[in-house]
Protein backbone atom coordinates (compact mmCIF):
# COMPACT_ATOMS: atom_id res chain seq x y z
CA UNK A 1 0.00 0.00 0.00
CA UNK A 2 1.27 3.43 -0.67
CA UNK A 3 2.12 5.72 2.23
CA UNK A 4 -0.25 8.24 2.61
CA UNK A 5 3.22 10.62 3.43
CA UNK A 6 3.93 12.90 0.82
CA UNK A 7 7.68 13.01 1.88
CA UNK A 8 7.59 9.06 2.00
CA UNK A 9 6.58 8.47 -1.41
CA UNK A 10 9.17 8.26 -4.71
CA UNK A 11 10.04 10.58 -7.24
CA UNK A 12 9.59 9.66 -10.15
CA UNK A 13 11.92 12.21 -11.47
CA UNK A 14 14.92 10.74 -9.59
CA UNK A 15 14.25 6.95 -10.28
CA UNK A 16 17.09 6.42 -11.92
CA UNK A 17 19.45 8.42 -10.51
CA UNK A 18 21.81 5.78 -9.57
CA UNK A 19 22.71 5.71 -13.28
CA UNK A 20 23.38 9.19 -13.61
CA UNK A 21 26.67 11.29 -13.80
CA UNK A 22 27.68 13.88 -10.92
CA UNK A 23 27.03 16.34 -13.50
CA UNK A 24 23.38 15.00 -13.88
CA UNK A 25 22.98 14.35 -9.84
CA UNK A 26 23.80 18.26 -9.35
CA UNK A 27 21.07 19.29 -12.21
CA UNK A 28 18.43 16.43 -10.98
CA UNK A 29 18.94 17.77 -7.25
CA UNK A 30 18.99 21.50 -8.24
CA UNK A 31 15.84 20.80 -10.09
CA UNK A 32 14.20 19.56 -7.24
CA UNK A 33 15.16 22.57 -4.82
CA UNK A 34 13.93 25.19 -6.93
CA UNK A 35 10.61 24.22 -6.09
CA UNK A 36 11.32 24.97 -2.27
CA UNK A 37 10.56 28.50 -2.04
CA UNK A 38 7.12 28.49 -4.29
CA UNK A 39 6.37 25.99 -1.77
CA UNK A 40 7.15 27.48 1.02
CA UNK A 41 5.65 30.97 -0.27
CA UNK A 42 2.20 29.01 -1.30
CA UNK A 43 2.05 28.61 3.06
CA UNK A 44 2.46 32.66 3.46
CA UNK A 45 -0.90 33.27 5.58
CA UNK A 46 -0.16 30.64 8.24
CA UNK A 47 3.59 31.59 8.65
CA UNK A 48 2.60 35.59 9.01
CA UNK A 49 0.04 34.94 11.36
CA UNK A 50 2.60 32.37 13.18
CA UNK A 51 4.48 35.65 13.37
CA UNK A 52 2.39 37.67 14.68
CA UNK A 53 1.19 34.83 17.61
CA UNK A 54 5.71 34.96 18.38
CA UNK A 55 5.29 38.72 18.43
CA UNK A 56 2.58 38.62 21.05
CA UNK A 57 4.48 36.17 22.83
CA UNK A 58 7.56 38.11 22.87
CA UNK A 59 5.75 41.07 24.01
CA UNK A 60 4.68 39.16 27.16
CA UNK A 61 7.32 38.17 28.15
CA UNK A 62 6.77 34.81 26.48
CA UNK A 63 9.00 32.12 24.39
CA UNK A 64 9.10 30.84 21.48
CA UNK A 65 10.22 26.64 21.48
CA UNK A 66 11.00 24.54 18.60
CA UNK A 67 9.99 20.85 18.72
CA UNK A 68 11.76 18.30 16.56
CA UNK A 69 13.75 15.55 16.25
CA UNK A 70 16.62 14.51 13.48
CA UNK A 71 17.37 17.01 10.98
CA UNK A 72 13.95 19.06 12.31
CA UNK A 73 15.55 19.29 15.34
CA UNK A 74 18.37 20.12 14.68
CA UNK A 75 17.28 23.26 12.76
CA UNK A 76 14.79 24.67 15.14
CA UNK A 77 18.10 24.45 17.91
CA UNK A 78 20.18 25.95 14.71
CA UNK A 79 17.89 28.89 14.42
CA UNK A 80 17.03 29.61 17.85
CA UNK A 81 21.00 29.66 18.37
CA UNK A 82 21.33 32.04 15.34
CA UNK A 83 19.14 34.62 17.22
CA UNK A 84 21.57 35.75 20.39
CA UNK A 85 23.90 37.21 17.75
CA UNK A 86 21.83 38.71 15.41
CA UNK A 87 18.82 40.19 17.58
CA UNK A 88 20.55 40.55 20.66
CA UNK A 89 18.10 38.77 22.56
CA UNK A 90 18.16 36.56 25.69
CA UNK A 91 19.23 32.88 25.02
CA UNK A 92 16.03 31.73 27.19
CA UNK A 93 14.10 34.12 24.30
CA UNK A 94 14.32 31.47 21.57
CA UNK A 95 15.04 27.73 22.48
CA UNK A 96 15.08 24.90 20.67
CA UNK A 97 14.57 21.10 21.94
CA UNK A 98 15.70 18.16 20.17
CA UNK A 99 14.45 14.26 20.58
CA UNK A 100 17.54 12.82 22.54
CA UNK A 101 19.11 16.08 23.67
CA UNK A 102 22.39 17.43 22.77
CA UNK A 103 23.81 14.48 21.21
CA UNK A 104 21.32 13.99 19.03
CA UNK A 105 22.86 17.33 17.64
CA UNK A 106 25.86 15.38 16.30
CA UNK A 107 24.83 11.93 15.63
CA UNK A 108 21.62 10.24 15.59
CA UNK A 109 19.68 8.87 19.08
CA UNK A 110 17.91 5.67 18.15
CA UNK A 111 14.01 5.88 19.40
CA UNK A 112 14.59 9.17 20.80
CA UNK A 113 12.12 10.50 18.09
CA UNK A 114 9.14 7.52 19.39
CA UNK A 115 9.91 8.49 22.89
CA UNK A 116 6.34 9.81 24.30
CA UNK A 117 6.78 10.35 27.97
CA UNK A 118 10.54 12.20 26.95
CA UNK A 119 8.66 15.01 24.81
CA UNK A 120 6.31 15.57 27.91
CA UNK A 121 9.06 15.76 30.06
CA UNK A 122 10.99 18.14 27.85
CA UNK A 123 8.24 20.70 27.88
CA UNK A 124 7.65 20.41 31.41
CA UNK A 125 10.99 20.97 32.65
CA UNK A 126 11.11 24.39 30.36
CA UNK A 127 8.04 25.61 32.12
CA UNK A 128 6.55 26.03 29.52
CA UNK A 129 3.44 27.81 30.12
CA UNK A 130 -0.17 30.31 28.72
CA UNK A 131 2.77 33.17 27.09
CA UNK A 132 4.98 30.89 25.47
CA UNK A 133 4.39 29.36 22.03
CA UNK A 134 5.94 26.10 20.78
CA UNK A 135 6.25 25.35 17.30
CA UNK A 136 6.51 21.59 16.64
CA UNK A 137 8.58 20.57 13.53
CA UNK A 138 8.01 17.23 11.57
CA UNK A 139 8.77 16.85 8.46
CA UNK A 140 6.45 13.76 7.71
CA UNK A 141 3.85 14.71 10.11
CA UNK A 142 3.90 11.81 12.72
CA UNK A 143 6.60 12.28 14.96
CA UNK A 144 5.31 10.89 18.12
CA UNK A 145 8.32 13.22 20.77
CA UNK A 146 6.65 16.41 18.73
CA UNK A 147 3.08 15.26 18.86
CA UNK A 148 3.57 14.88 22.47
CA UNK A 149 5.33 17.93 23.18
CA UNK A 150 3.05 19.64 21.36
CA UNK A 151 -0.20 17.82 23.30
CA UNK A 152 1.70 18.87 26.55
CA UNK A 153 2.07 22.35 25.71
CA UNK A 154 -1.41 23.20 24.77
CA UNK A 155 -2.82 21.35 28.42
CA UNK A 156 -0.75 24.14 29.76
CA UNK A 157 -2.03 26.52 27.76
CA UNK A 158 0.64 27.39 25.40
CA UNK A 159 -0.29 28.18 22.11
CA UNK A 160 1.00 25.74 19.75
CA UNK A 161 2.18 25.78 15.48
CA UNK A 162 2.73 22.85 13.71
CA UNK A 163 5.07 22.97 10.75
CA UNK A 164 5.24 19.76 8.30
CA UNK A 165 5.93 18.54 4.89
CA UNK A 166 2.82 16.63 4.08
CA UNK A 167 -0.69 16.78 5.64
CA UNK A 168 -1.17 16.74 9.33
CA UNK A 169 -3.51 14.29 10.76
CA UNK A 170 -6.79 15.53 12.21
CA UNK A 171 -5.88 15.73 16.08
CA UNK A 172 -3.28 18.01 14.76
CA UNK A 173 -5.38 20.44 12.72
CA UNK A 174 -7.79 20.34 15.12
CA UNK A 175 -6.27 21.08 18.31
CA UNK A 176 -3.13 23.53 16.71
CA UNK A 177 -3.64 27.16 16.36
CA UNK A 178 -1.73 26.95 13.04
CA UNK A 179 -0.33 24.26 10.31
CA UNK A 180 2.40 25.47 8.58
CA UNK A 181 2.48 22.77 5.81
CA UNK A 182 4.54 23.16 2.51
CA UNK A 183 4.03 20.55 0.28
CA UNK A 184 8.02 19.82 -1.65
CA UNK A 185 6.92 16.86 -2.92
CA UNK A 186 8.76 13.45 -2.60
CA UNK A 187 12.67 13.71 -2.00
CA UNK A 188 14.85 12.86 -4.51
CA UNK A 189 15.99 10.17 -2.54
CA UNK A 190 12.96 8.50 -0.81
CA UNK A 191 12.22 9.13 2.31
CA UNK A 192 15.19 11.42 3.07
CA UNK A 193 13.51 14.95 4.93
CA UNK A 194 16.73 16.15 5.15
CA UNK A 195 16.81 17.48 1.60
CA UNK A 196 13.64 19.59 0.40
CA UNK A 197 11.61 19.03 3.53
CA UNK A 198 15.09 20.47 5.32
CA UNK A 199 15.48 23.38 2.81
CA UNK A 200 11.67 24.10 3.35
CA UNK A 201 12.39 23.73 7.37
CA UNK A 202 15.10 26.60 6.94
CA UNK A 203 12.98 28.90 4.88
CA UNK A 204 10.43 28.78 7.36
CA UNK A 205 12.42 29.39 10.41
CA UNK A 206 14.10 32.32 9.01
CA UNK A 207 10.55 33.60 8.52
CA UNK A 208 9.56 33.04 11.75
CA UNK A 209 12.17 34.07 14.06
CA UNK A 210 13.67 37.07 11.58
CA UNK A 211 9.82 38.06 11.02
CA UNK A 212 9.24 38.56 14.88
CA UNK A 213 12.09 40.24 15.71
CA UNK A 214 11.61 42.84 12.83
CA UNK A 215 8.33 43.76 14.32
CA UNK A 216 9.89 43.98 17.57
CA UNK A 217 12.26 46.63 16.17
CA UNK A 218 15.24 44.58 16.28
CA UNK A 219 16.11 45.99 12.75
CA UNK A 220 15.92 49.90 11.66
CA UNK A 221 15.26 49.21 8.16
CA UNK A 222 16.96 46.42 7.18
CA UNK A 223 20.07 47.33 9.81
CA UNK A 224 20.65 44.80 12.19
CA UNK A 225 20.73 47.52 14.95
CA UNK A 226 20.37 45.25 17.86
CA UNK A 227 23.34 42.77 17.41
CA UNK A 228 25.62 41.46 20.03
CA UNK A 229 29.36 42.87 19.32
CA UNK A 230 31.06 39.68 20.86
CA UNK A 231 33.87 38.82 17.71
CA UNK A 232 35.88 40.87 15.34
CA UNK A 233 33.40 40.37 12.14
CA UNK A 234 30.70 41.81 14.57
CA UNK A 235 32.65 44.24 16.07
CA UNK A 236 33.36 45.65 12.55
CA UNK A 237 29.42 45.21 11.74
CA UNK A 238 28.65 47.20 14.73
CA UNK A 239 31.30 49.73 13.66
CA UNK A 240 29.88 50.24 9.99
CA UNK A 241 25.89 50.50 11.07
CA UNK A 242 27.07 53.37 13.52
CA UNK A 243 29.29 55.24 10.81
CA UNK A 244 26.32 55.28 8.02
CA UNK A 245 23.22 55.84 10.46
CA UNK A 246 25.21 58.66 12.45
CA UNK A 247 27.38 59.68 9.45
CA UNK A 248 30.89 59.92 11.76
CA UNK A 249 33.93 58.58 11.21
CA UNK A 250 35.26 54.55 12.74
CA UNK A 251 37.43 56.49 15.85
CA UNK A 252 33.70 58.09 16.63
CA UNK A 253 31.66 55.02 16.41
CA UNK A 254 34.01 53.26 17.69
CA UNK A 255 34.12 55.50 21.12
CA UNK A 256 29.96 55.67 20.81
CA UNK A 257 30.17 51.89 21.09
CA UNK A 258 32.27 51.68 24.02
CA UNK A 259 30.42 54.69 25.57
CA UNK A 260 26.98 52.61 24.59
CA UNK A 261 28.10 49.17 26.42
CA UNK A 262 28.59 47.67 23.24
CA UNK A 263 24.94 48.14 22.15
CA UNK A 264 24.38 49.47 18.56
CA UNK A 265 21.00 51.26 18.78
CA UNK A 266 21.97 52.91 21.92
CA UNK A 267 25.18 54.29 20.43
CA UNK A 268 22.86 55.59 17.05
CA UNK A 269 20.50 57.55 19.52
CA UNK A 270 23.46 59.24 21.65
CA UNK A 271 24.94 60.35 18.49
CA UNK A 272 21.74 61.13 16.68
CA UNK A 273 20.18 62.80 19.32
CA UNK A 274 22.98 64.27 21.50
CA UNK A 275 22.06 62.87 24.58
CA UNK A 276 23.71 60.19 27.36
CA UNK A 277 23.48 56.96 27.89
CA UNK A 278 20.73 56.96 30.02
CA UNK A 279 18.38 59.47 28.12
CA UNK A 280 19.23 57.23 25.02
CA UNK A 281 18.07 53.90 26.73
CA UNK A 282 15.29 55.98 28.42
CA UNK A 283 13.95 57.35 24.58
CA UNK A 284 14.77 53.47 23.24
CA UNK A 285 12.25 51.95 25.64
CA UNK A 286 9.79 54.29 25.26
CA UNK A 287 10.02 54.01 21.54
CA UNK A 288 9.37 50.09 22.19
CA UNK A 289 12.57 49.86 20.67
CA UNK A 290 12.40 50.95 17.23
CA UNK A 291 14.28 53.84 16.15
CA UNK A 292 12.10 54.85 13.35
CA UNK A 293 9.60 56.29 15.66
CA UNK A 294 12.94 58.24 17.44
CA UNK A 295 15.14 59.18 14.53
CA UNK A 296 12.44 58.96 11.60
CA UNK A 297 13.52 57.06 8.24
CA UNK A 298 17.29 55.61 8.26
CA UNK A 299 19.64 56.92 5.52
CA UNK A 300 18.39 55.58 2.08
CA UNK A 301 20.38 52.79 0.31
CA UNK A 302 23.13 53.34 -1.32
CA UNK A 303 23.40 51.97 -5.43
CA UNK A 304 25.62 48.17 -5.24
Amino acid sequence: MRDPRLTERRNPRTAAIDTATSIEIVDLMSAEDAAVPAAVAAAREPIARTIDLIEAAFRSGGRLFYVGAGTSGRLGVLDASECPPTFGSEPEMVQGIIAGGLPALVKSVEGAEDDLAAGIAAVDERRVGATDVVVGIAASGTTPFVRAALGRAQALGARTVFLSCTAPPPLITDTCDECITVLVGPEVVTGSTRLKAGTATKLVLNLLTTGAMVRLGKTYGNLMVDLQVRNQKLADRGERIVMEVAAVDRDAARAALEAAGGSVRTAIVMLRTGSDRATAERRIADGQGRLRGILGDPPPVEPA
